[in-house]
């Protein structure tokens, strides 16, 4: 009998997919509202990691952190509900994720790893069992 067309079961994979697209969500609405923050705040930061001083201006800041915010809402929404543009960007941001934890690694090494094992868990979720979605 042919099957052509015919959606796969789903597994318990479709959970871990649910779940990254729920913290993409809930990490989007958090950089929306420290967008806002950020937007409502005068003047510049001085940021000086080891010795060295930087000056940060919170309006390119804000700006920054709103388009994040929508972009991972946005993406979490489309896994939801099934798009592959979302999934693909979903992969796309949990894989610079995991660059840049491990970029901060030396400070951060408990933290880092667990959200490294968690992005590599979702990227697999997302990537072998996101059709399933589509049912």
């Amino acid at each position: 009998m042919a099957t052509h067309g015919a959606h796969p079961a789903r597994t318990g994979w479709v959970g871990w997919i649910y779940f990254g697209a729920l913290v993409m969500v809930a990490g989007g609405i958090v950089q929306f509202i420290n967008g806002l923050l950020a937007l409502s705040q005068s003047g510049s930061v001085y940021l000086v990691p080891s010795g060295t001083a930087v000056q940060v201006g919170m309006g390119g800041v804000g700006i920054s952190f709103l388009i994040m915010g929508v972009v991972l809402a946005a993406a979490g929404i489309g896994v939801m509900s099934g798009k592959t543009w979302a999934r693909a960007l979903a992969v796309a941001l949990a894989v610079l994720s995991v660059l840049a934890n491990i970029a901060f690694f030396p400070a951060y090494p408990l933290w880092s790893a667990i959200v490294i094992v968690l992005d590599v868990v979702v990227i697999y979720a997302l990537v072998a069992h996101g059709r399933e979605l589509r049912s």
